[in-house]
This record gives structure tokens, C-alpha cells and sequence, in this order.
């Protein structure tokens, strides 16, 4: 069999440090996920195709309970539903043990239907409407107050009510870190936090029960969560000591990473991201230093989102086309974009070939299929030459993809999971036109003739 033509080419040579694998590491393929051939799932569900594990989902988050578990006495977890709100990830993670993080009225109802109670409920988010507010409160979730307004609103609705809203409010705070989030809940150094918390105690007609604090996302100083955590203690104690109320949770929120490469960095992510471990050790040990009794240590919140997810998620594509640009890289178009792929923004992605290639690779642009220049997944890789209908794997896009999708230009894929026995099931349909087309209406003087 005749051998596909490979361009000769001139490498240059980087000297560094050895380690134990040799100077560099070659391309290594991906055949499977959890066993089961990415041929037979592109054979049966089409490409692009998102794959999820069961797997690694309930590993991700055993391993994240054990990591705070272990370190401080009553942990609680709470599923960010924005992070991925697929009904089978969220039930999951609630079938784990987890309660729910919602930012929203739509979200809040999904929660409801995967069977998580109300008092299972935290709700977050700037933009509650009086509806949310009042549908909150009906199922008794907790409401997590984002600014005065809501709280001015949650107090007039309140009156009508037959029984006192829950609520926490959210604090911003410096933690260290840049850029301080400020945009959400009331600010701690200046006051306006514990203005909130008296205004709170004082009307009578709400429940304070929490304090909730989200610092970031994709924060790599666990320092940081020990100093959120330091402030959030302290100012529950001057509740308890000044407003003779007992807080029973204080939520450190999410933000943790993955082990995703951020664009720019200059090592990979595993080689940089901190062990979950790194996370809890800082909270736990400013919870047990900040000197409550042992009967009066508050409960524990985390709302992990991206750190529980993101590995368990695959996006297995195809090649459409190779060329070569102007200046003569090589350019490969692929049959996902970033309208499917939405961190490509954000990630260098690991992609891999999911087939043996020979010893040959070659720096390379991956584009999309979408007529917009800005689709482009990997501005540069190191690749085998690849042909149109060869297939690659991109790994860790379980978070945010699947939630910030769009329908753009192509019709959204299936999804599928992969359980623990290695079974396959469809978890979300691949649309279609007529899908796509149920909610308009064309009005009556543009109908086509028949």
C-alpha cells in the first residue's frame, strides 16, 4: 500500500533538563473511553460527539468530600447547576449526596424536578426576580441575598408569607487575590456587609442562617480561601456576639480549578493547578483556628462546579479538511467549533489522535467549521499529519461546554455517558431543524405558496 506523502521539514532543537521519560514526549492516541472504542460511539451516535463518564464524575467527587471531609467535621457539598445542568451529571452528584447551587428561576426548577428538596437549595445570582423570590421561599431553598435591592424586595414580599424566608448574604471580600471580585453581595471592608446583616436581624422577618462568600474562578492561591474563610468565621462570631444570632453554615463558595492549561501559561495545568488537598487544608485549618467552640464549628458549603466535571467530559470530532496558510503552517478544519467547544477561548485543551499515526508530527492550527474567524480551537499544536474522516479526542470540556453552547451555524451534537458497567446511553438528543424551528411562528403574509 502506497505510503501518504509527508513533507520533509527542519526542526529546531530545544535543549532543557531530561526526566525520566526521555527529552519529550511523543503524541500518545486515545483508542477508548472507560473501554469503550471511540470508533463504535462515532459509528453509533455520529461526530462531533460529547462523551461523559460516570465514572470519573462520582471519583471526582469522592475524592473532593474526602479531600474536606477528612480535614474538618461537617462538610457539606452543594452541585453548581451553571457548571454543567444535565439532568444525568446533576443527578449524579446529588445521587453522591450533593445539594444544589442555583443562579436562577430555570435553575431552581430543575433542581426541583432532579428531586433535591428545597431545603437543599442554595440560590444565588444578582438577577432574582420578585417571582423567584416567592418561589424560593414557597420550597423553603436558601436565599443567598445579592444586594440591597433584593433584600428591600425579600422584606415587603416577606410580610405576605407564612413563614420566614431562609437567607444568607453573599459577601465580597479581599482575599488577597487580583482582580478583587466586587461586582457581587455586599463588601466586607468597607461595611456594607454587616449593614446588610443588621438591617437582616433587625426587620424580624427573615431567617439568617448562612453566610456565603465566591472569591474567583479558576483561583490557583489556596491561600486565598484561607483568608476568605478567616474573615467569614470572624464576622459570624460578632453576629453571634453582637446580633445574638447563631450562623449554621458559612459557604467558601467554588472556584476551584481543574488541571485545564490556561492560554499563556507556560507550564501544563497538572504541573501547576494545586491538589484539591492544597484547598482544604487553607479553609479547614482558618475554621478550626478561629476559635469556635467544637459544638458551635459551623457547618461547611462548598459549591465546586469545574473541579468535579471537567475531566469526566470527552468531545470526540472529526477532520474535514487540511490546508496550508500563507505563511505555511499547517491548518486542519475540524467538525466542532467554538460554538460547541466554548472554553477553547479560555483552555489549550488536550487533544488527542485516537488512532497509532506514524513517529511524524507538525505544528498545526485547528479551525472549526463556522464562517467566523474567530472559530479556532488551537492556535498551535503538535499533531501527526491527519486527513479528512480522521478523528481527534479533546479532553476535560466537561465543564461550562454544554451549558454555554450555541446554536450557531451547525445543529448541537449528542451527548452521551458512559456508566459504570460500560454502557452507553443518550442523555441529550442531537437537534434538528425541526427542533430548531418549533418555537417561531411566520406571519401569515410571508407563508410560502403552495
Amino acid at each position: 500500500m502506497k505510503q501518504p506523502y509527508e513533507r520533509p521539514l527542519i526542526r529546531k532543537l530545544n535543549g532543557g533538563p531530561l526526566n525520566k521519560f526521555g527529552p519529550r514526549a511523543g503524541v500518545q492516541p486515545v483508542t477508548a473511553i472507560d473501554g469503550v472504542p471511540l470508533r463504535e460511539l462515532s459509528q453509533r451516535f455520529g461526530s462531533p460527539l460529547f462523551v461523559l463518564s460516570e465514572r470519573q464524575l462520582r471519583r471526582s467527587y469522592q475524592a473532593a468530600v474526602r479531600a474536606f471531609s477528612t480535614r474538618y467535621p461537617q462538610v457539606q457539598f452543594a452541585w453548581s447547576y451553571k457548571t454543567n445542568y444535565l439532568n444525568a451529571v446533576c443527578r449524579v452528584f446529588h445521587q453522591e449526596g450533593s445539594w444544589a447551587e442555583v443562579v436562577s428561576g430555570f435553575e431552581l426548577e430543575k433542581a426541583l424536578a432532579n428531586g433535591v428538596p428545597g431545603q437543599q437549595i442554595l440560590f444565588n445570582g444578582p438577577g432574582k426576580s420578585r417571582a423567584d423570590l416567592l418561589r424560593a421561599a414557597e420550597v423553603d431553598a436558601v436565599i443567598h441575598l445579592d444586594h440591597a435591592d433584593e433584600l428591600h424586595l425579600l422584606l415587603d414580599l416577606a410580610d405576605g408569607l407564612p413563614q420566614r424566608p431562609r437567607v444568607a448574604i453573599r459577601i465580597n471580600l479581599d482575599a488577597g487575590i487580583y482582580p478583587q471580585w466586587d461586582r457581587f453581595g455586599f463588601n466586607y471592608e468597607s461595611g456594607q456587609a454587616w449593614q446588610a446583616l443588621e438591617r437582616i436581624v433587625a426587620a424580624g422577618r427573615l431567617e439568617l442562617v448562612g453566610l456565603h462568600c465566591h472569591i474567583g474562578t479558576f483561583v490557583l492561591q489556596p491561600a486565598a480561601y484561607g483568608a476568605a474563610a478567616t474573615k467569614l468565621a470572624g464576622l459570624a462570631q460578632r453576629v453571634r456576639r453582637e446580633l445574638q444570632v447563631q450562623v449554621q453554615y458559612l459557604d467558601l463558595g467554588g472556584g476551584f480549578p481543574s488541571t485545564n492549561t490556561l492560554k499563556g501559561a507556560y507550564l501544563p495545568g497538572p504541573d501547576t493547578v494545586p491538589p484539591l488537598d492544597d484547598y482544604a487544608e487553607a479553609i479547614s485549618e482558618a475554621l478550626l483556628g478561629a476559635g469556635f467552640r467544637p459544638d458551635e464549628l459551623p457547618l461547611l458549603i462548598l459549591e465546586a462546579g469545574r473541579a468535579l466535571v471537567d475531566e469526566a467530559g470527552y468531545l470526540l470530532g472529526s477532520v474535514l479538511a487540511t490546508k496550508r496558510l500563507a505563511d505555511g503552517r499547517r491548518a486542519t478544519i475540524l467538525d466542532f467549533g467554538v460554538n460547541l467547544l466554548f472554553t477553547s477561548f479560555w483552555y489549550d485543551h488536550l487533544i488527542s489522535p485516537t488512532r497509532e499515526y506514524s513517529a511524524q508530527t507538525e505544528n498545526t492550527v485547528l479551525y472549526g467549521p463556522l464562517c467566523m474567524n474567530i472559530d479556532v480551537v488551537r492556535e498551535s499544536i503538535s499533531l501527526p499529519l491527519l486527513s479528512p474522516g480522521d478523528q481527534l479526542l479533546v479532553h476535560k470540556v466537561g465543564a461550562y461546554n454544554m451549558s454555554q453552547w450555541q446554536q450557531f451555524i451547525t445543529l448541537r451534537p449528542n451527548i452521551v455517558l458512559i456508566d459504570e458497567r460500560g454502557e452507553v446511553h443518550i442523555v441529550r438528543h442531537a437537534e434538528t431543524l425541526e427542533y430548531l424551528q418549533q418555537l417561531e411562528q411566520v406571519p401569515a403574509h410571508l407563508t410560502v405558496n403552495s
